[in-house]
């Protein structure tokens, strides 16, 4: 059923404010859902369900899907759609989802997760944030994001597309664009273009093969990014509350000079400042 005529049917209507677009054609939910390589085993964790478009496609691959939606309304028409589709391997669980327990849910499911997801578009840069970091408990992710997101994700340095969002993204995983889908396949229509994104947990992160840890290199890459036009000495040593010539003899070690920009460092770059600007004592 159409998402209008479903919301029309219970009552509802599409939220703003929680940037709630609807896919409405059921062969790309299916293609989505076949890119992210589910199987029949696989237990799935479905990020912001909605109208259960790909929740169903996914529901008739992997053994388990728990799908986590904060809207009650809409949660109420996802558990009448299930319903009708017979699929008793869904829980569609009323929560937010940067509430979850993923590594309860990864204990649970007794295998690493499948992460799907619509993400909605005024909190995926938290989403992916939390999804980061929970890495060591799912293998795969295959999301749809804002076109200018997935842009971000797979930036390179140099550009004005990277940022934070794309270094964290991948210092840990493996980034993959997939296909961009057009406003015209969502209900309401956003204003924008969408992506699919697949993300894969690298084996090796980087802040691990530095043996620094994932929320010490965060740290110091959101100080780096966080005032993008001031030279990377200063951005450091404001966001960080160091004393300028500390930060400029870790830039000395790390081979940077104090007076380039965030945007042009790469993630290598970057991991050797986090190194080199580590406290002593116990490891961060």
């Amino acid at each position: 059923m159409h998402p209008r005529l479903l919301l029309e049917r219970l009552g509802l209507h599409a939220s703003k404010a929680r940037g709630q677009n609807f896919l409405t054609q059921p062969a790309t939910a299916q293609a989505i859902v076949a890119s992210a390589a589910i199987g029949p085993e696989d237990f799935v964790v479905e990020i912001g369900p909605g109208l259960g478009a790909l929740t169903v496609a996914a529901g008739r691959l992997a053994s388990r899907v728990l799908a986590v939606e904060i809207d009650r309304g809409v949660h109420r028409a996802l558990m009448d759609v299930l319903a009708e589709e017979g699929l008793q391997n869904v829980e569609a669980r009323l929560m937010d989802a940067l509430d979850l327990d993923w590594p309860a849910t990864r204990e649970q499911a007794g295998r690493p997760l499948v992460v799907i997801g619509n993400l909605p578009y005024n909190i995926t840069s938290p989403l992916l944030f939390a999804l980061l970091a929970a890495a060591p408990c799912w293998r795969a992710a295959t999301l749809m994001v804002q076109k200018e997101v997935a842009t971000r994700l797979a930036a390179k340095p140099g550009g004005k597309d990277w940022g934070r969002l794309g270094v964290m993204v991948q210092s840990l995983c493996q980034v993959r664009a997939g296909v961009t889908l057009s406003r015209g396949q969502f209900f309401p229509e956003p204003n924008v273009s969408s992506q699919i994104v697949h993300l894969t947990p690298l084996e090796q992160p980087l802040p691990a093969a530095l043996g620094l840890s994932q929320a010490w290199f965060g740290q110091v890459v959101k100080a780096a990014f966080g005032q993008r036009r001031k030279t990377v000495a200063n951005a450091l040593a404001g966001g960080l509350g160091l004393e300028r010539g500390r930060v400029e003899d870790a830039l000395g070690r790390a081979a940077v000079a104090p007076s380039r920009r965030a945007e042009t460092l790469s993630i290598a770059e970057l991991g050797a400042i986090a190194l080199a600007l580590t406290p002593p004592g116990p490891p961060n």
